[in-house]
């Protein structure tokens, strides 16, 4: 039977949590509030942490500014190509990694492995494959009669070149992610679909995808704030460059540049500000709708 709450348990449950709760405060919520403080900063002398004036100046400016404009509108393109496709080919792949095949652990591990790699080494294996001049991919396309595509150094390609390399470095978290969901459906439901005449396909549509429900809305809930927080990738495969004229800039790397490079600190917080709400945004929307078309069993 459960107790009921008393002051001594309630005291003790805090003393449990608190360490957990100094870690969030420190390096999650101290951040968030100090940056939007620092985003209100329009007068500022950061040698001696003197603010002289106050306001939205910061925010203003951001939007005028057309590479902020240009960051955004990259960072959703690149949400929209990787999220999709990385979810599509992950269930794919795990759905064929959770049926009876050989040496099905050599697999799982092959499949994982590039999530837990190093982006730079990474970021080093696919600049050479997206080499204009010897590059593997060139390679395979010269088969088809296609001439070179200078996936690194031209402005239109440089951002499926990124889309690519990160549908693969995030396949593996999402397959031991699905294959997890898959094993945890009972298979009674397959055998009841099989002496009711279902198909394959009909029992991918009408249990797995229903019973997995939860399992998809959690990956795509994670994917596409991990997409809205690229950088490494992009630092690493453009030698620390945001690619040709921009053409990879995303908000996080403009951040980057604001904060680091021209040191204009209000506008770099005023950007994270406003990534940090649009994250949000997308965050509530995915659970309204999750909570519509998620099936929890």
């Amino acid at each position: 039977m459960p107790t009921q709450p008393t002051w001594k348990n309630t005291l003790k449950a805090c003393l449990y949590l608190l360490p957990a709760l100094v870690i969030l405060i420190t390096f999650n919520l101290y951040p968030i509030m100090k940056s939007f403080f620092i985003s209100l900063y329009t007068d500022y002398d950061f040698f001696n942490d003197v603010v002289y004036e106050y306001g939205f100046g910061n925010f203003a400016k951001l939007f005028q500014d057309p590479n902020f404009s240009k960051a955004m509108l990259n960072t959703i393109i690149f949400v929209i190509g990787v999220v999709p496709s990385s979810i599509v080919l992950s269930l794919a792949i795990a759905l064929l990694l959770n049926t009876k095949i050989k040496m099905m652990g050599f697999f799982r591990t092959i499949y994982f492995l590039p999530f837990v790699t190093s982006v730079v080494a990474v970021a080093i294996v696919w600049g050479w494959i997206f080499h204009s001049d010897y590059g593997l991919i060139n390679y395979f396309l010269s088969w088809f009669g296609i001439d070179p595509v200078k996936w690194i150094t031209d402005p239109v390609f440089a951002m499926p070149a990124l889309i690519i390399l990160s549908i693969w470095k995030g396949l593996g978290f999402n397959i031991i992610i699905f294959l997890a969901g898959l094993q945890n459906i009972d298979k009674q439901y397959y055998l009841a679909a099989k002496v009711d005449g279902a198909s394959a396909w009909n029992r991918f549509k009408s249990v797995t995808l229903p019973l997995l429900s939860p399992t998809m809305f959690f990956i795509s809930i994670i994917s596409i704030i991990n997409g809205f927080k690229v950088f490494d990738e992009i630092f690493a495969l453009f030698n620390g460059r945001p690619g040709p004229a921009n053409s990879t800039l995303t908000v996080v790397y403009y951040v980057y540049q604001k904060f680091y490079e021209e040191w204009q600190f209000g506008l770099a917080s005023a950007a994270a500000f406003v990534l940090f709400l649009v994250v949000f945004l997308f965050t509530v929307v995915q659970l309204i709708i999750g909570k519509r078309f998620v099936h929890y069993h």
